[in-house]
């Protein structure tokens, strides 16, 4: 009699490597140019004035200031108010 399970005992004893997607830097808090403020999957957030996108649709500040989030036609916008 054999002491080993069937091959297929532990088929679906697998998970992926958690991303660590989201919101990394909320409304009001500070920026240097370069703070990642969102990692996404597509263009959940756009980026608005003083914020880029990256290749992988990551928004980053490219000034210095506050974050901010607004509505705008529908969309969801991310800008970077400077600080005077």
């Amino acid at each position: 009699m054999a002491h080993t399970k069937a091959q297929g005992g532990v088929k679906g004893n697998r998970d992926s490597i958690a991303k660590r997607l989201g919101i990394k830097l909320y409304a009001g808090e500070k920026v240097q140019p370069g703070n990642i403020i969102v990692r996404q999957r597509g263009t959940k957030f756009f980026p608005g004035t003083g914020v880029e996108m990256g290749r992988d649709f990551t928004l980053f500040a490219v000034d210095r200031g506050t974050v901010s989030f607004k509505k705008s036609k529908g969309k969801k916008i991310i800008e970077v108010v400077k600080l005077s």
